[in-house]
C-alpha cells in the first residue's frame, strides 16, 4: 500500500515538474531577447539598469535582457551601430558625431539619463594648474573612447584656450587616475563622479584635486542617453517602450533607496566597494540626474531648444558634414507618462 502511494506521489511530482518546465519554456519563448551595453564599467551610476534586471521589470515588459559593461561612449556607439548590441547607454554627443559621419548607420536617443554632462578635467593641486587656461602646454591622459576627451574642444572653446595647446596621451581607463597620481601626466579627463571617487579611493583627498567641470564653463550639452539604431526602434517599438517603462520604475526605486540599488550592482559585480559606489551613485544623482529641467520635464525628456543648441555646438566643433535635426537625434515618444517620470518632491 505504502509502495503504491509512493509511486503515485512520484508520478504526481514528476508531472508537476514537467508542467512547470513547459510553462517556463513557453514563458521564455514569449520574451524578446535584447542585448544591452553600458558606457563603462559596472558602477553606482548604472545601478538602475541592474536593479531593473534584478527586480524582473524587464521580464514583466516581455524582455529577456543581457547587460554588458562598456569601454567608453564612442566605442559603445560604434558597437550598437555595428549590430553587436541592440540598445545601449552612451554619450549623446558622441552619437551625434557618429551619425553625421555615418548616416546610413544612424542611432536615435530615446531617453536622456545624464541631464547635466559629467565631463571634467582633473589636475592635482600640487601641479599648480589651478585654472583651465593653465592646461595649455601640459600633457593630459584619457582613453581614446572617453567622451570628455572627445569633447575637450567644446570645453576649450568655452574657456577661450587653444585645444591644440594641450598634448594628449592615450591610456587604458584603469591607468588614468594612477598616471595622474604618479605624475606621468599633468591632468586627465573623465566623468566627474568616476575620477573624483577613484582618486579618493587611491588616497587622494578631494581638497587636493582641481576639478574643471565642462558645465561650469558653460558647455550646455546633454550627457549620456539610452539609444538604439533608428531602424531597430522602428521595427521594435514595443521593446523600446517596455524597456523605458522598466527603467523608469527602477530609476524611481533607485532614488527612493540607493542602497538597495547598490546591492544590485554588487550582485552583478561582487568585487565593487559598496560604500564607494553608493557615494558615486549619489554624486551622479545630485549633479547629473536630478536637475531643475528634470524636475519640470521628468526622467528621460529633453528641452528641444537646448538640444538644438548642443547639436549646433557639436557640429561646429567637429566640423561635421551635416547638422542633424532634433528629431534625428532624439525620439521621446516611447517615454512613460510624465507623472511616472517626475522625481520625488524636494
Amino acid at each position: 500500500m505504502i509502495k503504491r502511494l509512493l509511486i503515485r506521489l512520484v508520478r504526481v511530482v514528476s508531472l508537476a515538474l514537467v508542467s512547470l518546465a513547459l510553462v517556463s519554456l513557453t514563458y521564455a519563448q514569449d520574451l524578446t531577447p535584447v542585448t544591452f551595453t553600458l558606457d563603462w564599467a559596472i558602477q553606482g551610476p548604472q545601478a538602475f539598469f541592474l536593479l531593473a534586471e534584478e527586480q524582473g521589470y524587464f521580464e514583466e515588459e516581455g524582455i529577456d535582457i543581457t547587460i554588458d559593461r562598456g569601454f567608453g561612449s564612442s566605442g559603445t556607439v560604434s558597437q550598437i551601430a555595428g549590430g553587436a548590441y541592440d540598445i545601449g547607454f552612451a554619450d549623446i554627443n558622441s552619437m551625434i558625431e557618429f551619425n553625421a559621419n555615418n548616416p546610413e548607420q544612424a542611432l536615435t536617443a530615446v531617453a536622456v539619463v545624464y541631464n547635466f554632462p559629467p565631463f571634467a578635467i582633473f589636475t592635482l593641486a600640487e601641479s599648480g594648474i589651478d585654472d583651465p587656461a593653465e592646461l595649455v602646454g601640459n600633457t593630459l591622459g584619457a582613453p581614446v573612447f572617453d567622451a570628455a576627451f572627445r569633447l575637450f574642444p567644446l570645453f576649450a572653446e568655452a574657456e577661450g584656450i587653444d585645444p591644440d595647446g594641450v598634448e594628449w596621451i592615450a591610456m587604458d581607463g584603469a591607468l588614468r587616475e594612477p598616471s595622474l597620481i604618479r605624475g606621468e601626466v599633468e591632468g586627465i579627463s573623465g566623468f566627474y563622479f568616476t575620477a573624483i571617487l577613484n582618486l579618493e579611493a587611491a588616497g587622494v583627498s578631494r581638497d587636493d584635486v582641481n576639478s574643471f567641470l565642462y558645465s561650469d564653463s558653460g558647455v550646455d550639452v546633454y550627457g549620456n542617453a539610452i539609444m538604439a539604431p533608428t531602424r531597430y526602434i522602428e521595427e521594435n517599438p514595443d521593446v523600446i517602450s517596455g524597456m523605458l517603462t522598466a527603467l523608469t520604475r527602477a530609476w524611481q526605486d533607485t532614488l527612493a533607496d540607493p542602497e538597495a540599488a547598490i546591492a544590485a550592482v554588487q550582485a552583478a559585480d561582487p568585487l565593487i566597494e559598496p560604500e564607494v559606489e553608493l557615494a558615486r551613485l549619489q554624486l551622479a544623482i545630485d549633479t547629473n540626474m536630478i536637475t531643475p529641467e528634470v524636475r519640470e520635464l521628468g526622467f528621460g525628456a529633453v528641452d528641444e531648444a537646448r538640444l538644438a543648441r548642443s547639436i549646433e555646438q557639436v557640429v561646429e566643433i567637429f566640423d561635421l558634414p551635416m547638422t542633424p535635426s532634433v528629431d534625428d537625434v532624439f525620439n521621446g515618444s516611447f517615454l512613460p507618462p510624465l507623472e511616472d517620470r517626475l522625481p520625488p518632491s524636494e
